[in-house]
């Protein structure tokens, strides 16, 4: 339990520093990330892998490209949820995603066991 709510946190981070380090990604305040970080991860727990099953045929072709705009509409729909927390355009929502991938992983190898 305590292991989930540390990925909670190190996710909201990730997108409160992503809203600082991109300027086409706003977030009002870090309570609004918490928001985020928990719409971000049910929708990577339940519309991502049926997106991901659908779009085989995509991902294969592109040698796993497509993923990078599987994770970029989950961003969008995650934006589209959460008041206070806005993304530009599509091409910000690829960044962001690339970004919070970057961050979320570095702080998550330091920080979970």
């Amino acid at each position: 339990m305590i292991q989930i709510l540390i990925l909670w946190l190190i996710n909201a981070v990730a997108v409160y520093a992503t809203a600082h380090l991109l300027g086409g990604i706003h977030v009002k305040s870090f309570g609004a990330a918490i928001i985020v970080a928990l719409i971000l991860g049910l929708v990577n727990a339940i519309v991502r892998p049926v997106l991901v099953f659908l779009s085989i045929p995509f991902i294969i072709v592109t040698l796993g490209l497509f993923l990078l705009v599987i994770n970029a509409l989950m961003l969008q729909l995650s934006a589209s949820l959460v008041n206070g927390f806005s993304i530009d355009s599509f091409w910000w929502a690829v960044a962001g995603s690339l970004v919070i991938s970057l961050i979320s992983w570095v702080l998550g190898s330091f920080l979970m066991p």
